[in-house]
């Protein structure tokens, strides 16, 4: 068995290919370990208790977030903020940032990729601000061309919502260069990290993004953590998004003031246990590192895309330029349904991912209703693309007498 799948017990105690990681990534024992040995020893609701217990719970959540903040390259901790996943993350933008600032005939302008968290969020605040939402689409290659961007943002653009890498095509954007020319037209840039932090290295100040959200969920750790990071000038101007619990520094009958950052944005008691689990899983990303993450999926991916390609039925939809290509390989069987060939995969031990994948627009954009998708991570070898290609083959043989009628 390969080394690095040894270390996800799932992989090892059930008979799978598990290549739905762009959904969430399974989890390796030190996570799991770090997890449990959190409850076991030192659970307790943090910022509340004078106790020991308490207290120690405290210093774990923090030095979660001092953590994550060096994993990104954020200048302070408090611009950290913990949420229970990217979603919520960006719904926070949306509302805290959008509402207060956008007005009638600014424009917030997205790409056609973007994952419905992304996008509904906005449909919602522009309707309620009278403000316009455009969108960039992609060119043949299921790449965003310069002129799209260039033509997209204008002197009306305040927002610019982009997903690092594409969850349907796998296309990796040019997000620095949108940046850039976001920033030089006046506008704010709200970057979606979800599917590209499990693969390459972040770096907040390097890329000079206004906002990056991301799960844990989809690099390794437990469901139920997210992260924000924000400009600190913005966020301070920013008005919470929840209320209540620790977001608060004091309450009269009629007013209430707000504790400062980041406590301003985490109302309730928070997951302590998945801030744990996300450390542990930086932890374990850190030390296989980025560099070897990168050699091992391309050298996977790109024998996958070379075995469908072999397939004169299978329809891809992805960039052919490599370089721009991360780990996400969506595909039809020509004349089936997506959700009959998962099914079927499913039945010989292959798990993938069929539907719309949160991304209507862009479906109706490529003209289709849905594809199947597998995505890799660092656990995937080239024996789980060889039983991939099997099953499909094994797919295809089910339906093709109809196809010769």
């Amino acid at each position: 068995m390969d080394k690095i799948k040894k270390d996800f017990p799932i992989l090892n105690s059930n008979s799978i290919v598990y290549l739905d990681s762009g959904a969430t990534t399974q989890k390796p024992q030190i996570v799991l370990d770090a997890v449990n040995e959190y409850y076991k020893k030192q659970n307790a609701n943090p910022h509340r208790g004078a106790y020991s217990l308490s207290i120690e719970a405290t210093r774990v959540y923090e030095e979660g977030r001092e953590k994550i903040a060096q994993f990104i390259n954020s200048p302070s901790s408090s611009q950290i903020i913990f949420t229970k996943n990217a979603s919520e993350a960006l719904n926070l933008i949306a509302y805290s940032y959008g509402l207060e600032n956008l007005k009638k005939d600014d424009e917030v302008v997205l790409s056609i990729m973007e994952h419905h968290s992304n996008l509904v969020p906005w449909q919602f605040v522009t309707k309620r601000t009278n403000s316009k939402l455009k969108y960039m689409y992609i060119n043949e290659e299921f790449e965003l061309s310069d002129d799209e961007i260039y033509s997209k943002i204008t002197d009306n653009t305040k927002i610019v919502g982009i997903t690092h890498v594409s969850n349907v095509t796998g296309t990796i954007n040019n997000v620095k260069k949108i940046i850039e020319y976001a920033h030089k037209k006046g506008a704010i840039v709200v970057l979606d990290a979800s599917q590209s932090i499990p693969h390459m290295k972040i770096d907040v100040q390097k890329l000079d993004a206004d906002f990056v959200v991301f799960s844990g969920h989809k690099m390794l750790s437990p469901l139920g953590i997210g992260v924000l990071y924000g400009k600190k000038e913005i966020l301070e101007n920013m008005n919470p998004f929840l209320m209540g619990g620790d977001m608060i520094e004091y309450v009269y009958e009629q007013e209430t003031t707000f504790a400062p950052l980041p406590s301003k944005f985490e109302a309730g008691t928070q997951n302590v246990g998945g801030v744990v689990g996300l450390c542990a899983a930086i932890d374990y990303i850190e030390k296989i590192g980025y560099e070897n993450i990168k050699k091992k999926e391309k050298e996977v991916v790109n024998y996958a895309i070379n075995r469908l390609k072999e397939l004169d039925y299978i329809k891809l939809y992805i960039t052919p330029n490599e370089e721009n290509h991360s780990a996400v390989i969506s595909f039809n069987i020509n004349g089936v349904h997506p959700h009959d060939v998962a099914s079927i995969l499913d039945a010989n031990g292959v798990c993938v991912r069929s539907g719309n994948h949160c991304a209507q627009p862009l479906m109706r954009y490529l003209g289709i209703d849905s594809t199947c998708r597998a995505s890799f991570y660092l656990y995937n070898t080239k024996e789980d693309v060889d039983i991939l290609v099997n099953a499909i083959q094994k797919a295809y043989k089910m339906f093709e007498k109809y196809f010769k009628k």
